[in-house]
């Protein structure tokens, strides 16, 4: 008989037929919807990563397993590793808990800390399975501190080839050097002994040597230091004439390059021949010069160079100069550019009539005198006082027994310069307009005494000039010019020129042994 009940449609027996418990259904299978591609790139494992814990493959050796560290030097674990005897004598051990102890007094139970295998005798009996202890420097092992190890003992010391030349050289060699330093110093040895021998003589006990004082710096206000600030300001001038070559001195008294020198040094440049000039600075420059003006009366002119912001000289007061006044005279001297002599004022105020071939006319000034030495070539450089401020313009010597600027012998200590006074008002002068007009008294007149007194005869007198207008006739004796005494003719021409054309000047006069004065009014000329 068939069992018309059938089969289960899972296989599985009747459980009626069989007296057993109710039938129980299987779980059903887990639904797994599709998983979103950018939800899945955004929160997926990356590639290669099989689950949660598989290592990177990166990290993988060659045999697939975690690579591992190398272990540490002996030095390394020496230093830092845990000591080999615990605290209480006994083995160290590991800090791993012992295979089989118990973990329940990591977990909270009620074990001690005692009874735990994993802390034996407490966590204060071993500071490295304490994990509140405090991290202290140990001291440094000494000798024999090291397992293994005993005393030190002492290396062999160091020779002298070893410490110099670190084993580098041979000893034959270091040999060779040896005799070679003895030579040298034997050979030192001779030198010094002959230089010794030789020098005795200055050397020797009984030799008595000059005092010396020490070493003094330039203090400002010496000559050398007077000299080295107006050097730059002067100029040597060199005049060329067809085959014909001379030379004098300027110097510098204006930015624009203006240079004051004498009429009888640039005078052959501006005569017939045209000749040329140049000026030559204390640097060594050499620049052409043209001449602006020329006054042949007083003998000055004025130059102009071609240089920017020159070195201008300081111009100081011949008014205020006396006798005895340290000076300097500064010039080329036969050619020699930059020398400086020094001397004193020997006089001031002193009438010199200069030589009309020295220069351009027959020149008469009121000149200050000095014993600096002045030679032919000085001509028209700067005489300066102590402070470096230009006093006079050299131009006149006394040489051989006459007065003259162009004389080819020396100094015998009789120099002339013109006072910067006068030399500044006709150097402006001439920059200006490029000619000067001076005071005339109409007379010609010659040195006279009667052995009590000096004066300036009146040879002639001019026909309609000054002197005649005011009365004044041939014979008489200037002895005044507005308050100044006239000794000589020379004394008389330098006196009117102090005054200004159309000036009106009393002039006192001896006629026939009697004083008079009267009344001039000046000429031009």
């Amino acid at each position: 008989m068939s069992d018309d009940r059938g089969a289960r449609p899972d296989g599985a027996a009747d459980p009626e037929a069989h007296g057993s418990a109710p039938p129980r259904l299987r779980p059903r299978p887990l639904d797994r919807p599709a998983t979103d591609p950018g939800e899945q790139a955004a929160f997926g494992r990356p590639d290669g990563v099989g689950s949660s814990f598989a290592p990177p493959s990166s990290h993988l050796g060659s045999n697939g397993s975690l690579p591992t560290v190398p272990p540490p030097t002996a030095a390394v674990a020496r230093a830092f590793g845990r000591p080999d005897r615990a605290p209480d004598g006994g083995p160290a051990g590991g800090l791993q808990r012992p295979p089989g102890a118990s973990g329940d007094a990591l977990r909270g139970g009620e074990q001690s800390a005692e009874q735990d295998p994993f802390w034996p005798g407490g966590s204060t009996g071993d500071p490295w399975r304490d994990p509140g202890t405090p991290v202290v420097a140990a001291p440094p092992p000494g000798d024999g501190d090291a397992p293994g190890e005993g005393p030190r003992p002492d290396g062999p010391r160091l020779s002298v080839r070893e410490v110099l030349f670190g084993k580098r050289v041979q000893p034959r060699a270091l040999a060779l050097l040896g005799v070679l330093a003895l030579v040298v110093g034997a050979a030192g040895g001779l030198v010094g002994h002959w230089t010794a021998a030789a020098a005795s003589a200055l050397t020797s006990p009984g030799a008595v040597l000059s005092a010396t004082e020490p070493a003094r710096e330039r203090p400002p206000g010496s000559v050398s230091e007077v000299a080295s600030r107006v050097l730059p300001a002067v100029v040597s001038l060199e005049v060329t004439v067809g085959n014909q070559a001379g030379n004098g001195s300027g110097v510098v008294i204006d930015p624009a390059g203006y240079v004051l020198t004498n009429d009888h040094v640039v005078a052959p440049a501006t005569g017939p021949g045209q000749g040329t000039i140049e000026a030559l600075f204390s640097d060594g420059s050499r620049v052409p010069a043209t001449v602006v003006g020329a006054d042949p009366m007083t003998d000055l002119a004025v130059v102009k160079v071609p240089v920017a912001n020159p070195t201008v000289a300081a111009i100081g007061r011949s008014g205020e100069l006396a006798v005895g006044d340290a000076v300097i005279a500064i010039g080329s001297p036969f050619g020699l550019a930059g020398t400086v002599t020094t001397g004193i004022v020997s006089a001031v105020d002193r009438p010199v009539r200069l030589d009309p071939e020295g220069s351009a006319g027959d020149a008469v000034i009121d000149a200050v005198q000095t014993d600096a030495a002045i030679n032919p070539g000085n001509s028209g450089g700067p005489l300066v006082d102590a402070t470096g401020a230009v006093v006079g313009i050299n131009t006149a010597i006394r040489s051989a027994g006459s007065a003259e600027s162009g004389a080819q012998g020396g100094s015998i200590g009789l120099g002339f310069a013109i006072p910067i006074d006068d030399a500044r008002a006709i150097a402006e002068e001439l920059i200006r307009t490029g000619r000067v007009a001076h005071a005339d008294l109409g007379v010609n007149a010659r040195s006279v005494t009667d052995g009590a007194t000096d004066g300036a005869q009146v040879q002639n007198v001019v026909a309609g000039g000054p002197a005649a207008a005011a009365g004044i006739a041939d014979g008489d004796v200037v002895v005044d010019v507005a308050g100044r005494p006239i000794a000589s003719a020379d004394e008389l021409v330098v006196a009117v020129r102090e005054h200004a054309p159309g000036e009106q000047v009393p002039v006192g006069l001896v006629r026939q042994g009697r004083p008079l004065t009267v009344t001039v009014t000046l000429g031009q000329r």
